[in-house]
């Protein structure tokens, strides 16, 4: 049994190029010191004294930020290439963030935030780009997988560092933030090498079409992923599956606070198990279920069903073991959706529009991004934290409903 683990670990990470590894590598330094997403909404309420109302503003203005720097980053991905935009992301955006903690009038931080948040977040279409580009398609889903192992165990390490950082001082946070950008980006800068630029293809006729040397969309025939019915209602789907998973970042940290009443470092360990347990299983799930060929978006269905279920324990929950199994389900539910369903937006796109269709799937999750605190604080305020973590999983069950209807058509 032993043997047969240790040779399905070794089958997992086997056939990734050197660059593949190397992303990795600079994903790991820069979400080692992710600590301010996970503690944000804390920082506004506990430490500026900012009501739940106007840190869920905030927060909404990151995700704006966000929506509109995944745009643009995968319009510059095609224009210019993942590295310059990578590399200039990792920069710019460090720099942002080192500055963010001098600000505390709220029309000026939200600024500050979108600013950071408009450069930080052309990365993300750029950084998938990149690894689509050093990765064979059977390996894809793989490749995506240990770019995640990458964050989560930065996640894990950042979480954990940050919960003690914030119990002496929240203005470390942004610091160590800040700082590991940079150095990220500077590793990029000295052991990538610039990569050769893609040639276009050129126009096909009728006859090439019948060959299958075509460039378009398998869906439309259209190298716009707006063009794509399919993977617009996909995105949508998706979209709505962020929303409640992005409740993990906003308001379960401070439900883990006034409501179960856990410290700061105990949060940030919660959320430290989270990426831990993603490190340990998340390569090896992956390659056993590409091994059975089960299809992506059953296994997407199935993730999102299971992140229903954790906010169920939260709705009926008080004690701080409540915490443990939401924490538990939520990142057994991310391994089976997250990568695949990565996998199956660069599936979608031809090597000439990744950035366009990964910028779209990207600003999907910045439009939830952007709703989750708005629509969580709204209803936290009025009706109280069992009533909200009853209308995520409604919303949960309606991203459910469309994954299996596309199923059906895909």
């Amino acid at each position: 049994m032993f043997q047969r683990t240790l040779r399905l670990y070794q089958r997992a990470y086997q056939g990734l190029s050197p660059s593949v590894w190397l992303l990795a590598g600079v994903m790991l330094i820069n979400r080692c010191g992710t600590m301010v997403l996970p503690f944000l909404t804390l920082y506004l309420t506990q430490h500026l004294r900012y009501s739940v109302a106007d840190a869920g503003i905030v927060m909404a203005v990151y995700g704006i930020g966000a929506f509109i720097g995944t745009f643009l980053g995968g319009r510059l991905t095609d224009r210019f290439g993942f590295y310059y935009v990578q590399l200039c992301s990792l920069l710019f955006g460090g720099v942002a963030l080192l500055f963010i903690q001098f600000v505390t009038n709220f029309y000026a931080l939200c600024g500050s935030v979108f600013v950071f948040t408009l450069l930080g977040d052309t990365f993300r279409p750029a950084n998938q780009v990149a690894i689509s580009h050093y990765t064979e398609t059977d390996a894809r889903t793989r490749a995506f997988s240990l770019n995640r192992l990458a964050i989560n165990l930065g996640w894990a390490v950042g979480g954990g560092l940050g919960g003690w950082l914030a119990s002496i001082d929240y203005g470390l946070l942004f610091w160590v933030d800040g700082l590991t950008c940079i150095v990220a980006g500077l590793v990029l800068w000295r052991f990538l090498p610039v990569p050769a630029p893609v040639l276009q293809p050129e126009p096909v006729g009728p006859d090439q079409l019948t060959a299958g040397v075509s460039f378009t969309t398998p869906e439309t025939g259209s190298n716009s992923p707006f063009r794509d019915r399919l993977f617009v209602g996909f995105v949508i789907c998706s979209a709505l599956y962020f929303l409640t998973f992005m409740q993990l970042f906003t308001l379960v940290p401070l439900f883990f606070k006034e409501v179960l009443r856990l410290t700061e470092r105990a949060i940030g360990t919660l959320m430290a198990l989270n990426g831990l347990l993603i490190v340990l299983i998340e390569m090896a799930l992956v390659y056993e279920l590409e091994q059975r060929k089960i299809p992506k978006l059953r296994l997407i269905l199935i993730g999102v069903l299971l992140t229903v279920a954790s906010y169920g324990t939260l709705a009926i929950t008080t004690a701080s073991v409540g915490a443990l199994a939401f924490m538990l389900l939520i990142t057994l539910a991310e391994m089976l959706a997250m990568p695949f369903i990565q996998s199956f937006t660069v599936g979608r796109a031809s090597p000439a529009t990744r950035g366009q269709y990964l910028a779209l799937y990207a600003m999907g999750g910045a439009a939830a991004q952007t709703l989750s605190p708005i629509v969580g604080a709204q209803m936290v305020g009025h009706y109280g934290f069992s009533t909200h973590w009853f209308g995520i999983m409604a919303i949960g069950l309606v991203s459910a409903s469309g994954f299996w209807w596309l199923s059906r058509k895909a």
